[in-house]
């Protein structure tokens, strides 16, 4: 009763006092042990009761949210970890923007600043970010008030999404308190008289890096890297310098700058959590500082967090373009959960002290680099830090910037040497300039070394060591972060081109990330969700949930020699998940994905029988499983398919693995086929009719006829005959008189890297023809090649093979093609077509027609041969 009046209180005077109406719920219901959420409201906690809205924000009450597990969050407080009685602990979450993509409050005076109303206790980076910190009731309250009205500030440009309070367990503070409390003990016993120390500390550290542009001596660095009070007090020697660390990014505690890093180290030498990031990648001024903890853990005494720092030079609508375009490509070689990427702004760069807390500054602007600006990052470099130059004039080491007009914005050939003296050849997007060596000047580059392929072999990277401290930079003049797509590609041959070297692009700029010290680790396999069973239409679920009640077995499963499949009412998260057994969600109301829309795959699904029936996960083993214990079983006229969003364990030919990351159109078909029929006679013909029913899914869409899809024998979808952009898995089992196919198919629909998509191809389309075609959907395209199938299949079955071979031959790349046979020196043939099972037939000159079996034979596009498979 006592919340319904609260609510109906909130509700009447909302707009009056919303600051006192928040604080008042907050403290009548705190004993309750509610958790409050201030959020959006599409991310409105289901079940949560809404006190309060404003625009599209909502303050909610829901059920208690509790933290009971703090070693993936990098503990930032310092002193005693207490959460005072009458204080809230509480969690935002944030995301980090670009400059000026967000709008600011119009008058400073309405801002309410994050750092001057909380303490914080953790932070987790990864996006969104998030942090814990502790607040009065009534701080609380006006942190969420601000939340609420687009008035509350972040720091270092981080914009918040949610705010929820949350309990943390007793357990879990004791841990963390005695933890801190005894390295406090420790401290003080070794420094009786820190807060002297302190301004000693904060003192220095006002003249050091702010005034001066030039770069620390070496002196400096090592006398830095010896003091670590860390060490020292394992050693049981040296001083220890102490400061009680409020926040890493607000004022005071910026003031502090090394001082504050080295308060850090302090903090939690041996017991900090461990961190979600990994130094051990064989640079030695990290490495050395990385040594074993206690229980085997490892343990950070740098002090630095996981961070990127992005500079691409002055804000413009230009400039932030080139800051997403830098973002996205490194967020494809780096773990984002590991590492933080960072916009850094030209008056922060001058400021703040980025420094100390920064792993990689990249710099990737085209605009000169301000004097004082540049003497900053020579002074990180300096210190041991790591930069990775991207077609910017930044230079050092005896190295300049010569500009070549005629190689600008122009597609080049590189040749790019590896740590291990390996040689990768890649076309690249030339940015107009080189490196040449200064007049008199002996340099001794890194190993990592790229020139162009021309008669100048024009330097394009180059890896510069710097200073004592093991500072490097790789510089480089070629446009490795923006993709084919680029607005400043002009032709259709570049495109071809750069979008041929695209998965090299990346393997380049992934071994210039490592030799920098970063980790580009695949990313752990995520984990595995359960199906949904979804339908066509209402009468065709009715009928198969009839047929499902007869087939399971008194716990609901239905098992086969792969996987059991468990199919429940709803799904909680303490069912488990694995490759041996999924539950198969039967409530559709409660499904809903980003990836896969059931009302666009109805819309477009016109098939009597296939595909009605559907399996969907967001994250599964393989599509080819799924159906294992149903395709024997369930009636012809259902129609299974199973989809996925992703695979872990995607299959292909033989011994082959298809990658399936997000963006790929997955799944997999049940067909059966009478043996005593046209098709049931020549059932490879099934592999060329799907591959050509996904490509004319697409061509057969009004305006879309000219998207370059192609099919390639005997089982792929390609992009010209350039790159494969798909592929068809056929597995045919004769059960009496019927074959039962299960047809896996999967091509890229919206994922552009490393290799191509064909939304790629509609953009370039678009940019070369003047026209604005739409991108497609995965769950759209499905469903129109689903149905092109089952038109096919019906020709076939009526025609037989010359009534699909005239569609077959519009698609495929081989017309007229010219290869040899077996090896670069074998005979030379000429491809003739199919024959009436589907075998592909050459022409030898002189000679007879050879055919060529798909199973013993592959068709290798690049080298233009007709080899044995595994040869």
């Amino acid at each position: 009763m006592l919340i319904t009046l609260c609510y109906l209180y909130l509700w009447a005077r909302w707009g009056r006092g919303p600051s006192a109406l928040v604080r008042s719920t907050v403290r009548r219901l705190r004993a309750s042990r509610c958790s409050f959420t201030f959020c959006g409201a599409a991310a409105q906690p289901g079940g949560a009761r809404v006190c309060l809205t404003r625009g599209g924000r909502v303050f909610c009450v829901g059920e208690s949210q509790s933290i009971d597990d703090l070693n993936k969050w990098a503990l930032v407080l310092v002193s005693p970890f207490i959460l005072e009685a009458e204080h809230i602990a509480f969690v935002t979450e944030s995301i980090w923007v670009q400059g000026d993509s967000f709008q600011r409050p119009s008058s400073p005076e309405t801002v309410v600043k994050w750092s001057d109303c909380c303490l914080p206790l953790a932070c987790r980076p990864g996006d969104p970010y998030r942090l814990i910190a502790e607040a009065s009731v009534d701080n609380f309250s006006k942190l969420g008030v601000a939340f609420m009205e687009d008035k509350l500030q972040m720091d270092n440009g981080l914009i918040p999404q949610k705010i929820v309070s949350v309990h943390l367990q007793d357990s879990t503070l004791k841990e963390l308190r005695d933890q801190a409390s005894d390295r406090h003990t420790q401290a003080l016993q070794q420094d009786p008289e820190p807060s002297r120390e302190a301004e000693r500390g904060q003192d220095a550290m006002k003249h050091t890096g702010r005034d001066d542009p030039k770069a620390p001596s070496e002196g400096s660095c090592k006398q830095r890297r010896g003091s670590e009070p860390a060490v020292e007090s394992e050693r049981g020697g040296g001083s220890m310098d102490y400061y009680h660390l409020h926040l890493s990014s607000c004022h005071e505690c910026l003031e502090l700058e090394n001082s504050t890093i080295e308060s850090v180290k302090f903090a939690s030498a041996e017991n900090i959590p461990d961190l979600p990031y990994d130094h051990s990648s064989g640079v030695e001024d990290v490495a050395d500082e990385i040594v074993p903890a206690r229980e085997g853990k490892r343990v950070n005494r740098t002090g630095k967090a996981p961070n990127i720092l992005l500079y691409v030079g002055s804000s413009s609508q230009e400039t932030l373009d080139r800051l997403q375009q830098v973002r996205s490509i490194l967020a494809d070689c780096v773990d984002t959960d590991s590492y933080v990427l960072y916009h850094l702004l030209e008056e922060s760069a001058l400021r703040d002290p980025w420094a100390d807390n920064c792993l990689l500054l990249v710099i990737a602007t085209s605009e000169p680099i301000p004097e004082d600006l540049y003497g900053k990052f020579m002074a990180y470099l300096s210190q041991g830090g790591k930069v990775l130059s991207l077609s910017s004039f930044f230079t050092f080491g005896g190295f300049q910037v010569a500009s070549k007009a005629v190689l600008q914005r122009t597609v080049q050939n590189l040749v790019f040497c590896s740590s291990d003296q390996s040689e990768v050849r890649l076309s690249v997007l030339s940015s107009g300039c080189v490196y040449e060596e200064g007049p008199g000047e002996q340099l001794s580059p890194g190993r990592l070394q790229g020139h162009l392929e021309n008669e100048d072999k024009d330097r394009m990277i180059v890896q510069v060591p710097f200073g004592a401290c093991g500072g490097e930079a790789v510089l480089c003049q070629v446009h490795l972060e923006l993709p084919p797509s680029s607005h400043i590609v002009q032709t259709q041959e570049e495109f071809n081109l750069l979008k041929s070297s695209n998965l090299r692009r990346y393997e380049v700029l992934k071994e210039i990330l490592t030799t920098l010290g970063l980790s580009c680790d695949i990313r752990q396999v995520p984990a595995l969700t359960p199906l949904y069973l979804l339908s066509a239409t209402e009468a065709i679920r009715d009928s198969f949930m009839q047929w499902l009640g007869r087939h399971v077995d008194p716990e609901g499963v239905i098992k086969s020699s792969k996987l059991s499949l468990k199919f429940v009412s709803s799904h909680t998260s303490e069912t488990e998940v694995t490759p041996s057994s999924i539950p198969v969600v039967t409530d559709t109301e409660v499904f809903s994905s980003e990836h896969f829309n059931l009302q666009i795959y109805r819309q477009n699904l016109r098939t009597k029988q296939l595909g009605k029936i559907i399996l969907f996960a967001e994250v599964t083993p393989t599509t080819m499983s799924l159906l294992d214990g149903l395709m024997f079983e369930v009636p012809q006229e259902m129609g299974l398919i199973a989809i996925a969003g992703r695979q872990t364990q995607g299959k292909g030919r033989g011994p082959n693995a298809w990658l399936s990351p997000m963006g790929c159109a997955l799944s997999t078909l049940l067909v059966s086929i009478p043996l005593r029929s046209q098709l049931g006679q020549r059932i490879p013909f099934v592999q060329h009719l799907m591959s050509v029913a996904v490509v004319e899914a697409v061509r057969s869409i009004p305006e879309y006829q000219d998207i370059n899809l192609r099919v390639k024998w005997p089982n792929d979808i390609y992009y010209s005959d350039l790159m494969k952009i798909g592929g068809v898995l056929v597995n045919s089992t004769l059960m009496g008189e019927t074959f039962y196919i299960l047809i896996g198919c999967g091509f890229n629909v919206t994922n552009s890297n490393p290799t191509i998509c064909i939304n790629d191809l509609i953009t370039e389309y678009n940019k070369q023809h003047k026209t604005d075609l739409k991108p497609l959907r995965a769950d759209f395209l499905i469903a129109r090649a689903v149905t092109v199938l089952e038109e096919l299949i019906h020709t076939f079955q009526v025609k037989g093979p010359n009534g699909i071979l005239p569609l077959y031959y519009k698609y495929w790349v081989h017309s007229g093609q010219q290869v040899r046979l077996g090896s670069t020196d074998g005979p030379e043939v000429s491809i003739v077509g199919l024959d009436d099972s589907g075998f592909l037939q050459v022409h030898q000159e002189g000679g007879e027609v050879v055919t060529v079996h798909p199973d013993g034979n592959s068709f290798d596009m690049l080298r233009n041969l007709i080899l044995p498979k595994w040869q």
